[in-house]
C-alpha cells in the first residue's frame, strides 16, 4: 500500500475512532485517544527538526549550481508573481462567497455574546499577540538576516532563505574547483536529510491516527454545528480556489495532468491537513515534488521553502471570509473601499503569517482591525475559535497544494518537462 493510501486510512480510521468514543460516550477510548496526541506531537518534531538542514543545503545547492544571477533573478521574480496572484484570487473567493452566503446575518446577539465569552480567554491572547506583531515595513527589514544562526534557531525561515540566497548566489561566483568542495559538502547534507525524511515517514500513518483521533475526541462532531454555515462557506471557498485556480494553473500553466499530480504529491497535502502545519510538511513537500513529480532541485529547493513562508492561499481565503462574518455578525455594513480593504490586508496578512499551527488567528485581526471592528475584533476572534483547528487543518492542505502547483508552474515555465506532462501545443 503506497503511503499516501496508508495516510488516507489512518485519518479516517482516527476519525471514526473519535467519532465512535463521543457518540457513545466511551470515557476509556476517549481517554486513550488522547493519550496518544503526543505520539503525533513526537513525530511532528522530528520531521521538524529536518527542515532547517534541509531548506539551507537544498536551497544552497540549487543556488550555487544555477550558475547564472540572471536566471535566479527570473526564477524568484515569477515566483513572486504567481504567489501573489494566486494569494489574491484566494482572498478575493473567499469574501465573495461570505457575501453571498450570508453566514453571519441574523444571528442571535445572546447566541453571539455567548459564544463569544466561551472562548475570550484565547482570544484575548491572539489580541494580545496582534498588538506586538511587527507592520509591514518592520516585517520587511526583518528578512534582511542579522544573525542567520538565530534565525534557525527561531525557526523563522525568511529571514535564513534571504542569507542561503546570497550566498549561494556568491559561490555560483568563485572558482569552479572551490565551489564544488562546497557544494559537494551541501549535496551531502541534502541526501543525509532525504534518508532521515524516509526513516520518519514510516512514523506517518500511526501520529497522523493519533493528531486525528485526539482532535475529534477532545471536540467532537458538534464542533461544527455551531457555525456550520462559516465553516462550510470557508470549506467550499478552498475547494473552489484549489479545483479552480490551481485546476487552471495546472492545466495550462504548468501543462500536467492533473490526477497524475494528485497521485504523486498527495502525502504532502494529507500530512499537511493532519498536522495543520507548512514548516513540518516541507520536507515531504519537497521530496514529492523532486522524485515523483520530477521538478528539478534547482527550482525546488528555491519555490518550496519560500512558499511555506509566504504563499498561505488557504490562509487568505479564509481573512476574507472571516471578515465579512464577522462584519455581519455585528452589523457592519461593508462598502466598496472596505471590501478592498479585506482583499489587500488579507493577503499582505497572509503573507505575514509563519507556517505553524493557527498563525492565522492573529494576522486575521489585521484584517478585522483594518475595516473598523476595533473592539469586536478580538470577539470576533473567539466566534470562530470552536471551529479553528478543522478550518486550519482545511487551509494547510491548500496553502502546501499552492506551494507544489507553484513549483510545478515555475518548473515548466523553465522548459522542464515534468510527470503526466500534457502533449505540448502544436504551432
Amino acid at each position: 500500500m503506497k503511503l499516501h493510501t496508508q495516510l488516507f486510512v489512518s485519518l479516517a480510521a482516527g476519525a471514526a475512532a473519535g467519532v465512535l468514543a463521543r457518540l457513545l460516550s466511551l470515557g476509556w477510548l476517549l481517554g486513550f485517544l488522547v493519550a496518544l496526541e503526543p505520539v503525533g506531537i513526537a513525530f511532528i518534531r522530528l520531521i521538524t527538526m529536518v527542515v532547517i538542514p534541509l531548506v539551507v543545503a537544498s536551497l544552497f545547492v540549487g543556488t550555487a549550481s544555477l550558475g547564472d544571477l540572471r536566471r535566479l533573478g527570473r526564477i524568484g521574480g515569477k515566483t513572486l508573481a504567481y504567489f501573489l496572484a494566486t494569494t489574491l484570487v484566494a482572498a478575493t473567493i473567499g469574501l465573495a462567497l461570505a457575501l453571498m452566503v450570508r453566514p453571519g446575518a441574523g444571528m442571535n446577539p445572546a447566541v453571539r455574546e455567548a459564544m463569544a465569552r466561551q472562548f475570550e480567554g484565547a482570544a484575548q491572547g491572539a489580541a494580545a499577540t496582534a498588538q506586538t506583531a511587527p507592520s509591514l515595513v518592520e516585517r520587511l527589514v526583518a528578512m534582511v538576516p542579522r544573525n542567520p544562526v538565530e534565525a534557525a534557531a527561531e525557526m523563522d525561515l525568511l529571514p535564513l532563505i534571504v542569507f542561503t540566497i546570497i550566498f549561494g548566489a556568491a559561490a555560483s561566483l568563485v572558482a569552479e574547483e572551490r565551489r564544488r568542495v562546497i557544494v559537494t559538502f551541501f549535496e551531502g547534507v541534502n541526501e543525509l536529510c532525504m534518508v532521515v525524511i524516509a526513516w520518519v515517514m514510516k512514523l506517518a500513518p500511526y501520529a497522523v491516527f493519533a493528531l486525528i483521533a485526539a482532535v475529534v475526541s477532545r471536540f467532537g462532531i458538534e464542533l461544527l454545528q455551531r457555525l456550520v454555515v462559516y465553516s462550510a462557506v470557508v470549506a467550499v471557498g478552498l475547494l473552489l480556489h484549489t479545483a479552480g485556480t490551481f485546476g487552471l494553473a495546472l492545466r495550462f500553466l504548468a501543462r500536467v495532468r492533473i490526477g497524475t499530480f494528485i497521485k504523486h504529491v498527495g502525502e504532502a497535502p494529507l500530512l499537511a491537513f493532519s498536522t495543520s502545519s507548512s514548516n513540518a510538511t516541507l520536507p515531504v513537500s519537497m521530496e514529492v515534488t523532486e522524485k515523483n513529480l520530477g521538478v528539478s532541485n534547482e527550482v525546488a529547493s528555491f519555490v518550496l521553502p519560500l512558499g511555506a513562508t509566504i504563499n498561505m492561499n488557504g490562509s487568505a481565503l479564509y481573512k476574507g471570509a472571516t471578515a465579512v462574518f464577522v462584519a455581519q455578525v455585528y452589523g457592519l455594513t461593508l462598502g466598496g473601499a472596505d471590501l478592498l480593504t479585506i482583499i489587500l490586508t488579507s493577503t499582505l496578512a497572509a503573507v505575514a503569517g509563519v507556517g505553524v499551527p493557527s498563525s492565522s488567528l492573529v494576522t486575521t485581526l489585521i484584517v478585522l482591525n483594518a475595516i473598523g471592528l476595533g473592539p469586536q475584533a478580538a470577539a470576533g476572534i473567539a466566534l470562530v475559535l470552536g471551529v479553528e483547528r478543522p478550518l486550519d487543518m482545511l487551509r494547510t492542505a491548500v496553502n502546501v497544494t499552492g506551494d507544489l502547483t507553484g513549483a510545478a508552474v515555475i518548473a515548466r515555465s523553465e522548459g522542464e518537462e515534468l510527470a503526466g506532462s500534457l502533449p505540448s501545443r502544436q504551432p
